[in-house]
């Protein structure tokens, strides 16, 4: 093997060139790693190695619920149950400042924490609300910003597909870390309701100034039960111990697809362009698994990641100081990466540092979650920004700008989550599960 550094230095180096030549970020990293290996054991062994890396990397059962809470995200976002949340939110936050953008947020909490995926969060809530906001007065970068910046609550809030990526890596409980994800995801919820109402408190005009009757609210609310019981479902019956994180991903798509159904949204012949564009997104994770796979390989075998250890700790033993120089590289990181290939290349690399300092692997996870929540939201990559921005029809500069209040809040409950362990680790206490 060569050196760890000289190692270290062209797999980056070579990743960061073909990142930056556009070269989609799977693709760089297979050609990286490959080429990395290829240099250090040779063509023919280095090939037998990556195939093998690939099939192994995948063959997981923890793996295989992402297909389906992928496909029960995509079959709730044409099911109907998007506007069910958001008539939900609406009882629930109507008479707040910037009501509907109050809205918008709640329904983002929900719709995320019912299909696990910020991207559909953004798409679907805000088609629906967007619209209704201008009509109202509210500016489109503004109300765009409020969908973005609230989208990735539901990475937090269980399911959350990128929380199963971490369990993948660090064989920490798939359990453990959905509820684990609660407080912090119902935390960047509230820090937007807070956001928002700075930002609108002296716009009565932003405000809806009738009072829903009761017969309203009861009927809007019991709505939209059935949709909110699917968190119920699987949720409580991982913890019950009646299935499996998999067996509740199967039992999710059942459930979404029979809503679907029920409320006459989703038809036979729909089902065909839902499933695609399910595989579509499932195969783009499964593969950023499979070629990561191939780097954590050459990683640990080239001892690179206990020589960035060592380099880390010998700098200073200070956990405080520590922690912030992992949460500011994770936040750069989040800016030009995915969360997936983000988790996939990195968590190997810093969690024997935060192991060692004492720091549980739960609480590191949602940290690392939250962190790349918000590389979701940030430009270049952002690919929530993206949606977000052309779900509203807006202009990108616009609404980088209107987000900046997002981050001010988000940034600050950061540091909270990194220094407030117990925020991370009192509900999975509580069930016995830490």
């Amino acid at each position: 093997m060569i050196d760890p550094i000289l190692f270290g230095t062209i797999l980056i180096g070579l990743l960061l060139v073909l990142v930056l030549c556009r070269v989609p970020v799977a693709v760089a990293l297979g050609v990286s790693s490959f080429i990395t290996i290829v240099m250090s054991v040779g063509f023919e062994e280095g090939s037998f190695i990556a195939a093998q890396r690939m099939v192994s990397g995948v063959n997981s059962v923890t793996l295989l619920a992402i297909p389906f809470f992928v496909l029960a995200g995509s079959l709730m976002n044409n099911g109907g149950i998007a506007g069910r949340l958001i008539d939900a939110a609406g009882v629930l936050v109507g008479r707040m400042p910037g009501s509907l953008a109050q809205t918008n947020v709640v329904a983002n909490a929900l719709f995320g924490s019912v299909s696990g995926a910020a991207v559909a969060a953004a798409a679907a809530v805000g088609s629906v609300i967007g619209p209704k906001q201008k009509t109202q007065g509210y500016s489109t970068p503004f109300a765009a910003a409020v969908n973005v910046g609230s989208a990735p609550s539901g990475m937090l809030i269980p399911p959350s597909n990128t929380l199963i990526v971490y369990s993948l890596v660090s064989g920490t409980s798939v359990a453990a870390l959905f509820m684990a994800g609660y407080l912090p995801g119902i935390l960047w919820m509230l820090g937007c309701i807070v956001a928002v109402w700075f930002l609108t408190r002296k716009k009565p005009e932003l405000r809806e100034t009738e009072r829903p009757s009761a017969k309203v609210v009861t009927t809007t609310l019991l709505r939209a039960v059935p949709s909110i019981l699917i968190i119920v479902v699987v949720i409580g019956g991982i913890l019950a111990g009646f299935f499996t994180p998999t067996e509740s991903a199967a039992i999710a798509v059942a459930y979404a697809l029979i809503l679907g159904f029920v409320y006459k949204a989703i038809t036979i012949s729909d089902l065909p362009g839902i499933i695609l564009n399910a595989t579509t997104t499932t195969v783009i994770i499964i593969f950023l698994v499979a070629v990561s796979s191939i780097m954590s390989w050459a990683m640990a075998v080239s001892g690179l990641p206990s020589v960035i250890t060592e380099g880390i700790l010998s700098l200073t033993d200070n956990t405080v100081i520590i922690m912030v120089l992992i949460t500011i590289i994770l936040l750069l990181i989040g800016t030009i990466l995915d969360p997936t290939p983000a988790i996939l290349i990195f968590v190997p690399v810093f969690l024997p540092i935060v192991t060692e300092l004492g720091i549980d692997p739960i609480h590191f996870g949602i940290l690392v979650t939250f962190n790349l929540c918000l590389g979701t939201i940030t430009p270049p990559v952002g690919v929530t920004l993206f949606v977000g921005v052309k779900v509203a029809e807006a202009r990108f500069e616009q609404v980088a700008k209107a987000l900046l209040p997002f981050f001010l809040v988000l940034i600050v409950l950061l540091l909270v989550v990194v220094f407030v362990p117990q925020l991370s680790l009192a509900l999975p206490g509580l069930v016995g599960l830490n």
